[in-house]
């Protein structure tokens, strides 16, 4: 009798541990970690949350960027981070997709992880340069197949959610376009709208302004329905290659073993601030939908995202080092 007895008081003593750690959360400032740099529409997004989560949660949320290494210093840093809430990633879609580009990562996106919420989707787009007789998907397939030795697609760097999407556009395709990777979105899109490069998928809102001077041509995005920001915009899928599908996500994560209940308590006050109207103006104004579902739901998500683009890696061949 001895052993269920002491059963039942371990589960009693954890049950009570994780009430308290949820009522006492948070006990101390809350550092967002970032992946990108300062200035940027991820970055903008941040504080944007970290002032509304510190008003209901009643502690300063803080965001701490640290770039580099295709968001795996970030990422690496906050599955080593204590598992109490108090450290989370504001993680991107590469937090999945480095583990099949990369030789060597330092954490494992599945087992180093616990979600919290994919908090939205990045709008983007595939355009062109205007010189390209192509209108449509379908005309820009038949351009390459035309013109393999012309046909060309910037990025805004090796292993970034901009290079496997034309990947997978090169894949399903069954066209070869040659990569040219940038250092982020500006220098790639001087190039397209000059003409030395002539395709490139992009985020809506970097894109936006070149897109309205017509100096690049708009031809459809990524996601498999159309897009709220952009409804008149067919999907690369409906304007001729069935089937297409990329969607870039950001989305909150803990280090592993941080409790259900300060999760759910993050969860709980950040759905709250994603319903606030000035937050949904701005998430528009920076070319995301927002998403917002639960820590299961993201966490059946994020499995089928990684399988999917590791598939995508294998198949192009693509590596980032």
């Amino acid at each position: 009798m001895i052993k269920p007895i002491l059963a039942s008081v371990a589960l009693a003593t954890a049950a009570l541990c994780s009430t308290a750690s949820a009522q006492d959360y948070p006990s101390k400032p809350i550092t967002i970690v970032v992946p990108f740099s300062p200035g940027g529409a991820t970055d903008i997004m941040s504080r944007t949350l970290a002032e509304r989560l510190n008003a209901r949660l009643g502690k300063p949320v803080l965001v701490e960027n640290k770039p580099g290494a295709g968001t795996m210093i970030a990422s690496e840093f906050v599955a080593k981070a204590a598992p109490d809430g108090h450290t989370v990633l504001l993680a991107a879609s590469s937090l999945g997709i480095a583990p099949a580009l990369y030789s060597k990562v330092n954490y494992d996106p599945i087992k180093d992880f616990t979600p919290i919420s994919q908090v939205a989707s990045v709008v983007h787009v595939l355009s062109v340069h205007p010189s390209l007789p192509a209108k449509n998907v379908s005309e820009l397939i038949s351009w390459v197949k035309a013109n393999p030795a012309k046909a060309n697609y910037g990025s805004v760097g090796a292993g970034t959610s901009t290079h496997l999407e034309s990947e997978l556009f090169n894949t399903m395709g069954g066209i070869k376009m040659e990569h040219v990777p940038y250092k982020g979105s500006a220098p790639a899109l001087i190039d397209l709208v000059s003409g030395n490069i002539n395709v490139m998928f992009d985020a809506y809102a970097s894109s936006k302004p070149f897109i309205n001077d017509n100096k690049i041509r708009l031809l459809a995005v990524t996601t498999s329905q159309r897009s709220k920001l952009l409804p008149d915009v067919p999907t690369v899928a409906e304007s001729g290659l069935p089937g297409y599908e990329a969607m870039p996500w950001l989305g909150f994560v803990a280090p592993a073993k941080t409790p259900a209940a300060v999760v759910n308590k993050f969860h709980a006050e950040l759905a709250e601030v994603l319903k606030e109207p000035a937050v949904q103006e701005k998430f528009q104004s920076l070319g995301l939908e927002i998403i917002g579902n639960s820590p299961s739901e993201f966490a059946a998500f994020l499995q089928k995202d990684i399988v999917k683009w590791a598939k995508v890696v294998k198949d192009s061949g693509a590596k980032a080092d």
